[in-house]
């Protein structure tokens, strides 16, 4: 026996809020945030154009350990909350996007680096191909001299010279 329940009156003059979970899940993702912003440094921070006391708040979260950050970290959630929050998310994602993008290009300069000092004119022929600016008789004394030192047992001066040259050439091309 079933019963059949008219809600059509029922739903006029209600406002359907978020269940527990979905507030929680909410409140879990600001704090993820919150996180992020005390992670950030001031510039990055001023960026934010967040009203003073949030940024106080965050700046006073970075000295806190353990019990006091935990309630640091309440603190700041419950001031997120009472505020539109988009304009921090959109930033906070957009500095997220460029560290991805510094990260790569940094990964690709190693990568060409160790290839260049592992295979050594093989790597610096296809170097060369796809990048044409580059000088490569600089390149090549570049990684004599780091085979050099590495078999010498010296610190790697023109490793690092090399990765320099390779990241201004890979950032030029860019």
């Amino acid at each position: 026996m079933s019963r059949l329940i008219d809600t059509s009156d029922m739903d006029e003059g209600r406002v359907e809020r978020p269940n527990k979970s979905q507030q929680k899940r909410e409140i879990q993702a600001l704090h993820g945030l919150v996180r992020k912003l005390i992670a950030l440094d001031d510039a990055q921070l001023r960026r934010m154009q967040m009203p003073g006391d949030l940024e106080r708040e965050i700046v006073a979260a970075r000295g806190m350990k353990h019990g006091a950050l935990k309630r640091q970290l309440k603190l700041i959630t419950k001031l997120m909350r009472q505020r539109p929050t988009e304009s921090i998310l959109s930033t906070v994602a957009e500095l997220d996007a460029r560290k991805e993008a510094l990260d790569a290009s940094f990964h690709l300069v190693e990568r060409w680096r160790d290839r260049l000092l592992a295979e050594g004119p093989d790597a610096l022929t296809e170097f060369m191909h796809d990048h044409p600016s580059a000088d490569a008789g600089q390149i090549r004394q570049l990684v004599r001299n780091a085979a050099r030192e590495a078999q010498a047992g010296k610190s790697p001066k023109s490793a690092r010279a090399l990765f320099r040259l390779l990241r201004d050439l890979l950032n030029q091309d860019a």
